[in-house]
């Protein structure tokens, strides 16, 4: 009995996976004998690197109209444990009984999760690490706005942002026109503040030396105060108190303080990295489990000929989970011979920075700027809006996104 190709995670790496793997079966003329099954909690596939936005409508795409054209399962479930041994995944499905699923392959694409600072009240705070942290911190505003919170109280117009990496960067730089919109729907006349708090010596150094001209203008331009070299002791539902004993009254607090990946990969019993990532080779296989695959956040491989590693992205996650999916069919139907090698030696960052537009930098250090501002925001519209936004319900556009290809840097003709 064929038990087929299981997928976990319905983000940028296993969506991916599931649609290269129904596309080269589609190709072998293997659709009836080979099922592919993916297990996901949420019935959305969440364009995550979105959660910062204000508009959160375009941040989730139903997954059934993805899956469901090209002839994936779904499952709605939480894989709760692996037994690579026995070739099974555990699964808690939201309603019934719980299972156990075999596998032939396996793609492990379970993601990341944010790592929130080890102190006391962290959990509280909001996050738009996931979408259903973003509509919790879109609620919270609109609560603020409605007066039924934190009327007349110290920081009600005031939020700290927690990590001045990317999404913190991005966060923090949409949030005081956010806060302007409740303050004026609340017919209040307090100014707003946001305060973005990095453990660094220099606030978003993260992003390289030479994006951080545009860093420093768009931070000024928003009004955002960065304060580096900030240790935090305490996050409580007032505000935030500093390491030195500074308290900021805050109501909105936001933590961007990096990621980790998923336990799951854990549970394959090989040597993961410092991230929690597992290593995989050229054809997106687990090192040691020669029936898992693996691609995205929770795996770690070898990106170019300098041994540069792929990096927690979607620009990573999403040709990773396309290798990973196109070569576990070819090892699944017994066609080494169509495998084919990963690498994606054109690492670039395209930061939002609010309403000042955007950075644009390329390499492995972000050392070389290749477009600031309103340039920059131009691609970064095209890269949110159309670039990593899934065809939905044409069968033939989405098998054909799915090719196991590297696009071109975004902002050239051939990337759009």
């Amino acid at each position: 009995m064929t038990h087929g190709i299981v997928v976990v995670g319905g983000g940028f790496a296993g969506l991916w996976s599931a649609a290269a793997a129904a596309r080269l079966r589609d190709d072998l003329g293997l659709s009836d004998a080979i099922p592919i099954t993916l297990v996901s909690p949420d019935p959305l596939h969440v364009v995550r690197v979105r959660c910062y936005e204000a508009d959160l409508a375009p941040v989730g795409i139903p997954l059934d109209d993805v899956l469901g054209p090209i002839g994936v399962r779904r499952i709605e479930g939480r894989v709760t444990g692996i037994d690579a041994g026995a070739r099974r995944v555990a699964v808690q499905p939201r309603t019934g009984p719980a299972l156990r699923l075999p596998y032939d392959r396996l793609i492990l694409a379970a993601g990341s999760a944010l790592v929130r600072p080890p102190v006391p009240g962290a959990d509280a705070a909001f996050d738009v690490d996931t979408l259903d942290g973003a509509r919790a911190l879109a609620r919270h505003l609109d609560g603020l706005a409605a007066g039924s919170l934190g009327r007349g109280a110290a920081g009600r117009w005031s939020a700290v942002v927690i990590g001045a990496g990317l999404v913190g960067l991005e966060i923090a730089c949409e949030l005081p026109a956010r806060l302007a919109a409740a303050r004026d729907r609340a017919g209040a006349t307090e100014g707003v503040e946001t305060i973005l708090l990095d453990r660094g010596p220099e606030v978003g150094a993260t992003m390289g030396g030479a994006a951080m001209p545009a860093v420093r203008a768009a931070l000024a331009a928003a009004g955002v105060t960065g304060r580096a070299g900030a240790e935090v002791n305490l996050i409580d539902a007032a505000g935030v108190t500093l390491g030195e004993g500074t308290r900021i009254p805050a109501l909105t607090v936001v933590c961007a303080t990096g990621m980790r990946a998923s336990p799951l990969a854990a549970a394959l019993g090989v040597p993961c990295d410092a991230l929690g990532r597992v290593p995989v080779d050229a054809r997106m296989r687990v090192s040691g489990r020669p029936e898992v695959f693996a691609a995205g956040d929770a795996a770690s491989a070898v990106a170019d000929a300098a041994g540069h590693r792929t990096v927690m992205s979607c620009q990573h996650a999403r040709p990773m989970g396309r290798f990973a999916g196109h070569n576990a069919l070819c090892d699944l139907a017994g066609r080494p011979d169509l495998g084919l090698d990963f690498a994606a030696p054109d690492y670039v960052t395209v930061l939002d920075l609010g309403a000042w537009g955007a950075v644009y930098t390329a390499g492995w250090e972000r050392d070389r700027l290749v477009a600031a501002g309103e340039e920059a925001k131009a691609t970064k519209r095209v890269i949110n809006g159309t670039r990593i936004v899934p065809p939905t319900r044409d069968r033939a556009a989405i098998l054909a996104a799915a090719a196991p290809v590297i696009q071109a840097a975004p902002g050239s003709t051939a990337g759009r």
